[in-house]
């Protein structure tokens, strides 16, 4: 499993929702369950994808921008 780099999503979840708690709330997962997926522990589905980039106003066509953005590692 890779780790991908979450910001953007982050900040778009800020722009929109003001709050990951609230975000979390309309995907129907819990706060920690959203977390845990933010950090890499659990990864998002593809129907969580999808209805994330509905509430956020993501085009489809960018949801690579939002999800699967790798992390760079210092080495």
């Amino acid at each position: 499993m890779y780790d991908y780099d979450y910001s953007k999503l982050r900040g778009k979840i800020k722009e929109i929702f003001g709050r990951q708690e609230d975000f979390a709330l309309d995907m129907l997962l819990s706060p920690v369950s959203l977390s845990a997926k933010l950090n890499n522990k659990v990864e998002f589905t593809q129907a969580e994808m999808n209805r994330a980039c509905k509430l956020l106003g993501i085009p489809v066509e960018f949801i690579h921008l939002y999800f699967f953005s790798k992390k760079v590692k210092n080495i």
